[in-house]
């Protein structure tokens, strides 16, 4: 299973959610179904199974935690708030933001990485600069963050 195709599904997803105020299962479903037919991202879904319950699990972690993610991401976005920020963007640092902090299975550095990846592919033109401002100041107060959401 390749993450980058589960995380480009996961934001889709968190996304979905948003935008048509869907559950998790029925968002998921419609866009691993649109990504194992054949479409023009060429997207290669070799264990659907797998990616799945990949994307599922992170879609409803990122949704659970969206309360207390979303209060630390508004700490480190200066002069912003969430609600301003494009849809996008928000779904992309919220799924980092669950990555670096909620997650064991990912380095944080690779969750950022990722996550500009995301923007830049998703966002605007300026999405990934801002998604790597706002992660970079995260990440070096990471383990005061972790101790934080675990209390």
């Amino acid at each position: 299973m390749k993450r980058r195709i589960a995380r480009e599904i996961i934001v889709q997803s968190l996304y979905q959610m948003e935008m048509n105020e869907v559950e998790s299962a029925e968002a998921v479903e419609m866009l691993l179904a649109e990504a194992s037919e054949e479409n023009e991202t060429d997207r290669v879904i070799t264990d659907e199974n797998q990616l799945k319950a990949y994307v599922v699990e992170h879609v409803n972690g990122v949704w659970e935690h969206k309360v207390a993610i979303d209060d630390m991401l508004e700490h480190y976005l200066k002069g912003w708030q969430m609600s301003r920020l494009s849809r996008v963007d928000r779904q992309i640092l919220r799924l980092a933001a669950f990555e670096m902090i909620f997650g064991n299975d990912v380095p944080a550095k690779v969750a950022v990485n990722e996550a500009i990846d995301l923007a830049k592919h998703f966002g605007t033109d300026d999405s990934g600069k801002f998604v790597n401002g706002v992660l970079g100041k995260m990440i070096l107060e990471l383990d005061t963050l972790k101790a934080d959401s675990s209390k």
